[in-house]
């Protein structure tokens, strides 16, 4: 049983979800104009008591290979705000891996489940590729 929990699309099914009055959801704004024929923003449902919040990032991104891909800088915000060190991140639904490379840049704990093998497959090498890159310490 985790501690806290963040659940993007709880919006389709929230009555699913038990105590699930919150004052703390996020609102991911893509940044995209009122005209699109999809979503513009995602809400994710929290456990937290802080208050609501709202960060502004686009969902363009090169080489997405999820089709709802969202973008490391998401999670790396998320993690900012509402992880401590010390804690293990848990992603069942882990596609292309972003929540992946924003756990280990921040150093937290991190196990992810994804029941595609393809997109599971993309993923260890998007993760690869990016722990293998050279890192200078400043």
């Amino acid at each position: 049983m985790s501690q806290n929990q963040i659940i993007f699309g709880a919006n389709y099914f929230i009555s699913l979800i038990p105590k699930a009055d919150t004052p703390c959801w996020i609102c991911w704004d893509k940044g995209f104009s009122e005209d699109v024929s999809f979503a513009s923003f995602e809400l994710a449902w929290t456990s937290f008591t802080s208050p609501a919040k709202r960060v502004t990032l686009s969902s363009a991104q090169a080489g997405r290979i999820h089709p709802t891909q969202k973008p490391v800088a998401l999670y790396a915000w998320i993690f900012n705000r509402y992880a401590k060190p010390g804690d293990k991140i848990l992603d069942t639904h882990l596609g292309s891996g972003s929540s992946r490379i924003a756990a280990y840049d921040a150093g937290l704990d991190f196990v992810g489940l994804e029941i595609d093998k393809d997109y599971f497959d993309a993923q260890e090498k998007r993760f690869a590729e990016h722990t293998a890159q050279l890192r200078l310490a400043l």
